[in-house]
């Protein structure tokens, strides 16, 4: 480990060994971003790594990141990583900070209130029975292709509802798993790429504008006769009004938060929900708790709302798989010179956290490698630090959807095990591939019928 000298841009802050000239740790990075954060722990509590000639300032407690995230929230901005995203996500909630950002989820918070959430488990269910009934017992499916579209289907019905929007549904998922695969490499590449005419920049650029291209579309026509009687998402957004000042959004505006809706819902729940499978496969003692819960909560017919509230194990579950396969990097920027852990972090200096590196964290889990969802039983003795387990954010920035992402996944899973145990294919080494969330490099399973 190597100390930066007093005077530099973070004097005290430790950096991490491998740092290469220009290049810094991007070689690392780019090769097993995994590894790499998860790997910093062992060299402090704040350690600086250069992408390149960026110096971010990688934060591996969950102290620290509940000091930037919540106690001394005002004093940091969303960085570079949230930066980069904006031509996607334009200025929803997912990119914009300060008192824009707080009067926007003011006035999108209502759409996420309990009772509409109810209403969109409607349609989730829905969507989860026409996902499980369309499988054929021993015929082998494509899990992260079934979760993907499920996931999508079941956010574009929260967003759109009638023949109107059936063009948006359709370009949502044309275009939303190229924006998906895209968004991490664009997040931490050098802005000076994005405009080479790479194939990769080509088919992100172009499945970008075509996503706003076709929501711009819709809100046009919600805006007119066709508007009248709509209780979908995109309605209460065209008709939201800001309690404080009576502000409402304009079109461009509801554009983006509708974009950051769907592709933070989507991609979050498919790749949970693919994991969920993917560890219930591999342990079949927890398959049999599981099945058993399902059984008893639900019987064998369709899945319905009011279920969900009951299926306690398979809540479990949901939260060990999340633990084990969370976001990989979020970053945040100092607004003024602050201290952390006794290093001096300057105005204007990146800090970044990764979740799914504190959630492996042997200091804060026990036996961290090991799927276990008994960890979350209020009985199970095991005494947590605080603030250890942050899969939807935390503070003035925690995900707003976090409600519909665990309805959304009870859903399916439930749906699912009514009818199917999912057995993992044989010959297949499923591994974790760097992404917004570490996705599987392939998952197919063979639904076995249960009944």
């Amino acid at each position: 480990m190597a100390r930066v000298e007093q005077g530099g841009p973070a004097a005290g802050a430790l950096v991490a060994p491998g740092r290469l000239p220009l290049l810094g740790h991007a070689l690392p990075l780019w090769r097993e971003p995994i590894a790499f954060l998860t790997s910093l722990r062992n060299h402090g509590e704040v350690v600086r790594i250069d992408i390149g000639t960026w110096p971010v300032h990688v934060l591996t407690t969950p102290e620290h990141v509940h000091s930037v995230l919540v106690r001394q929230a005002q004093r940091f901005g969303r960085g570079r990583i949230f930066d980069r995203l904006r031509p996607v996500f334009g200025n929803g909630i997912v990119t914009t900070d300060g008192d824009f950002h707080r009067t926007q989820r003011r006035m999108i918070q209502p759409a996420f209130h309990r009772n509409h959430i109810t209403g969109y488990a409607e349609a989730m269910c829905r969507q989860a029975e026409a996902m499980s009934s369309s499988w054929t017992a021993g015929h082998e499916v494509s899990i992260v292709t079934e979760t993907r579209r499920y996931a999508m289907s079941s956010v574009a019905e929260m967003v759109f509802s009638g023949e109107l929007s059936r063009p948006a549904v359709a370009e949502v998922h044309r275009s939303l798993p190229v924006v998906l695969e895209g968004m991490l490499l664009r997040a931490v590449m050098p802005k000076s790429l994005d405009r080479l005419p790479i194939p990769l920049n080509r088919r992100f650029d172009t499945a970008a504008e075509r996503l706003r291209g076709i929501i711009d579309e819709v809100i046009g026509q919600y805006r007119g006769r066709d508007a009248e009687g709509r209780h979908d998402l995109l309605s209460m957004l065209l008709s939201s009004t800001d309690p404080e000042t009576g502000r409402t959004m304009d079109p461009e505006q509801v554009r983006d938060e509708v974009i950051a809706i769907m592709l933070a819902g989507t991609e979050t729940s498919a790749t949970t929900l693919a994991w969920m499978f993917h560890e219930i496969g591999r342990h079949p003692e927890v398959a049999e708790r599981l099945h058993a819960e399902v059984d008893a909560v639900v019987g064998t017919r369709p899945v319905r709302p009011s279920d969900l509230g009951g299926l306690t194990y398979t809540h479990h579950v949901f939260q060990e798989a999340l633990r084990l396969h969370s976001p990989l990097l979020f970053t945040r920027r100092a607004l003024v010179p602050i201290t952390l852990g006794g290093v001096s972090v300057p105005a204007g200096a990146e800090l970044a956290y990764s979740p799914y590196a504190l959630h492996r964290d042997p200091s804060l889990f026990r036996d961290p490698e090991v799927f276990d969802p008994d960890r979350w039983r209020r009985d199970e003795g095991e005494r947590p630090r605080a603030h250890r387990y942050i899969p939807f954010g935390a503070g003035q920035h925690k995900c707003i959807g976090d409600s519909f992402a665990v309805a959304e996944i009870l859903a399916a899973v439930a749906s699912v095990a009514t009818r199917w145990h999912l057995e993992p294919a044989p010959g297949v080494a499923v591994r974790e591939v760097p992404a917004g969330i570490p996705q599987p490099s392939e998952l197919p399973m063979i639904p076995v019928a249960r009944r």
